[in-house]
């Protein structure tokens, strides 16, 4: 009896020496258990047949724990991996840096500091992904940064990464070029603000509440018309490297499906491209959400001056103004609104840089003021080509872009020639196949509306 009291007690002693020597790597694994079993629980339970419908029995089975001599000097061979993840800052040096990563590593800093490949680390813009591996004295193994591919080309397609490796007492630094991955991801906010609040609520990229004001343009003037209380749910493409969301190039690709609810009046539009047909947002009527004319030659600006009387800004009079003025940063993109063909590029008076393009049915646009031009007479553009970009030049108080649509020769309201504009139709062949596309995003709509949380669709 008292050897078994002098056992428990060596076995506590050296218990309480472990806890004392290692205190990050017990706590690890016991964190680690405990997110393990919960991870185990969530992705079965949902899985299983009802309880009640199983047969039961009972299992009775003696079981022999090993002695805790053994189960600590387990514990204590165990080596421990500690993995970080953080975002560079513009102010980041590589002790800063390192320090925010948990990394206590001289040698690594200094590495990093002075070897020209791993200094890529911190140069450029600032949010690169970075990720450590350390052990569990906080000793740097390896660390890889994931930023924008370095050639231009790639910048949509690609992005950069550099990984740093410690062999032995040295480090190796290399950078590679890997490609960008999409994954499919569902959101949902309400509007208590604007738009782009709603968005930045749900965690949702800023690109997709561009393309959410882009694709229901024709059925809500999201300038005038939004509403505290109005509601959205939307199925995108999210870019990830190595499985992260990137933080650059947009965050994002394509809006596949949304649904918006203005006013108690909900709007649906689904993505669809085949082979004769140019992509397009549908709704799940098959009926096309583009028209012949966008409804404005930006993404998202403000309006201000519309189509109406008013005081003229230089001669101080009250005029007709034949146009909607948009108010932007010097060098925001300017689109052109339709297919058509360049009818004047160049300086035009009081327009300052103007391009102006004919359409079809007699129909002209006309850009003004722009800070450069970047089309040519007799170019034939596409509906969305940039043609130019946001200026002052010509009689203009401020940078913006005065835009004018003329139907055979008389000005008309670009908003509501826009509205008007004759809609895309689908082939018969290409509806039968939308149909087939529009109900499997309807119902993965459906899961985001009823799941308003941001997650990962698998296919």
């Amino acid at each position: 009896m008292e050897k078994l009291e002098r056992d428990a007690v060596a076995a506590g002693s050296r218990l309480t020496q472990f806890i004392g020597r290692h205190p990050r790597t017990l706590t690890s694994l016991i964190v680690t258990g405990l997110m393990g079993f919960g991870v185990t629980a969530f992705g079965i339970a949902p899985l299983a047949p009802d309880a009640a419908d199983l047969p039961r029995r009972i299992v009775t089975e003696i079981v022999t724990p090993e002695d805790i001599s053994s189960q600590l000097e387990a514990l204590a061979s165990h080596t421990l991996q500690l993995y970080r993840n953080d975002l560079t800052r513009a102010t980041d040096t590589a002790d800063s840096l390192l320090s925010r990563l948990s990394v206590a590593d001289v040698a690594a800093a200094a590495f990093i500091r002075n070897d020209r490949t791993a200094r890529k680390l911190l140069e450029g813009r600032a949010g690169k992904i970075v990720q450590v591996r350390i052990d569990e004295s906080g000793v740097l193994e390896e660390l890889v940064a994931r930023y924008p591919a370095e050639n231009s080309e790639q910048f949509g397609t690609h992005f950069s990464r550099l990984r740093i490796t410690r062999i032995g007492d040295k480090f190796l630094a290399g950078v590679e070029t890997a490609k960008l991955e999409s994954e499919v991801r569902t959101g949902a906010g309400t509007i208590r603000s604007s738009l782009f609040a709603a968005t930045d609520e749900a965690k949702i990229p800023d690109p997709v509440a561009t393309q959410l004001a882009e694709m229901f343009s024709t059925d809500i003037d999201f300038r005038r018309e939004l509403r505290r209380g109005d509601s959205f749910h939307v199925v995108y493409e999210a870019l990830t490297a190595d499985g992260e969301p990137i933080t650059w190039n947009q965050a994002s690709g394509r809006v596949l499906a949304a649904e918006f609810i203005n006013d108690n009046r909900s709007y649906s539009a689904v993505w669809y491209q085949d082979a004769h047909t140019k992509g397009g947002y549908y709704g799940f009527d098959g009926e096309s959400k583009r028209r012949a004319f966008l409804a404005s030659p930006m993404e998202f600006s403000r309006v201000t001056s519309g189509f109406s009387m008013r005081m003229h800004p230089i001669h101080k009079v009250w005029r007709q103004h034949l146009g909607v003025d948009y108010g932007a940063p010097t060098g925001t993109p300017v689109r052109n609104v339709g297919d058509g063909i360049v009818e004047f590029a160049g300086w035009q008076n009081g327009y300052g840089n103007v391009v102006q393009v004919l359409h079809s049915n007699d129909r002209t646009t006309l850009y003004a003021h722009l800070s450069r031009i970047d089309v040519k007479k007799g170019q034939r553009v596409e509906q969305g080509t940039r043609i130019g970009a946001v200026g002052s030049t010509g009689w203009a108080t401020g940078p913006h872009l005065h835009f004018e649509v003329k139907v055979k020769g008389q000005h008309q309201d670009p908003l509501v020639i826009a509205k008007t504009s004759e809609a895309v139709v689908l082939s018969p062949e290409s509806r039968a196949r939308f149909m087939t596309i529009a109900q499997s995003l309807r119902q993965q709509l459906d899961v985001a509306k009823a799941n308003p949380q941001r997650y990962a669709l698998v296919e």
